[in-house]
């Protein structure tokens, strides 16, 4: 069997795997949806443990941190991993060693669906999870037709906040990511999806001309307060990861963005980050829970 995708890379198996590692908490989370937990042997620190299950599964380190020993111990037959969560020295070190090794990268919703129904050529005959996509893929088409007339509401998603020189940076998202697609689909307009990230950082920061990124990943840039201010976002969605959102986040952002209208209106939101993040199965949910949550927090 091959999977084959425009964005996937050729696997070969002489026959459906029966023992797979997975490195990646949400490509569990979906095996798991997609019945097909029982074939699973392995997966990282983070990933959700299904209630029910007679022993915990064996974990083999964090998504960045991974035990390559404890990973051929099991005796896998295939490996998730995704290009973003997993380090490509860990990747390469586990397909040395001759294992098959299926490296997802995602980048929007329709791929994310595709990489789902790809996962079910693992496990021929599975009319009960084909039947969970095919809701998945109805919920999708009804909710784009619900938010086609809708306004988009301008918010600003940042996922990590930290400071250079004293001063305050935000990371946010590009279009060509998983998490913009999501939250547009949902109602909102990312206010950076036209931002690339420059290097070195005070590139980024218009403290320096950028350099050539080259290979580099741009599509997660580092932007200023002033860069905030000037598109006045409606909006302010926290989620709690990649960066843990609470409550002393929430009161560092309605100090340095005061002036923005999502501030001066209250419009600031933790929420959870796998609905955003989590490519796979929790699009269900996201699809139920975004859309009610930013057509809500509306300015009239």
């Amino acid at each position: 069997m091959s999977s084959a995708d425009a964005y996937l890379p050729e696997i070969n198996l002489s026959a459906p795997p029966q023992r797979l590692v997975s490195l990646v908490p949400s490509i569990t989370a979906s095996l798991f949806d997609l019945d097909l937990g029982e074939r699973v042997v392995g997966v990282t620190d983070f990933c959700p443990q299904p209630p029910g299950l007679a022993t915990a599964l064996p974990t083999i380190g964090g998504p960045r941190d991974l035990s390559i020993e404890k990973i051929l111990s099991l005796k896998p037959d295939l490996i998730l991993a995704n290009q973003e969560e997993n380090q490509r020295e860990a990747v390469e070190q586990l397909k040395a060693a001759g294992v098959a090794v299926w490296v997802t990268f995602p980048r929007s919703i329709d791929q994310a669906i595709e990489m789902l129904w790809a996962f079910l050529r693992l496990k021929p005959s599975n009319p009960q999870a084909t039947n969970k996509l095919l809701v998945l893929e109805r919920s999708l088409e009804w909710t784009r037709r619900a938010l086609e007339d809708q306004p988009l509401i301008p918010v600003f998603y940042p996922i990590w906040i930290d400071s250079y020189q004293d001063i305050p940076w935000f990371m946010s998202v590009h279009s060509n990511t998983y998490a913009h697609d999501v939250l547009e689909v949902c109602g909102a307009r990312n206010i950076f999806a036209d931002r690339e990230r420059r290097y070195p950082l005070e590139a980024d920061l218009g403290m320096l001309e950028p350099e050539a990124a080259g290979e580099r990943d741009q599509r997660y840039p580092r932007v200023t307060i002033d860069e905030v201010r000037s598109l006045a976002p409606e909006l302010i969605l926290l989620p709690d990861e990649p960066f843990a959102a609470n409550a002393d986040s929430i009161g560092q952002v309605r100090e340095l963005l005061h002036d923005t209208p999502a501030v001066q209106t209250g419009n600031i939101q933790t929420i959870d980050g796998r609905l955003v993040h989590w490519h796979g199965t929790t699009l269900g949910r996201a699809l139920v829970e975004l859309p009610r949550l930013i057509q809500s927090m509306q300015i009239t």
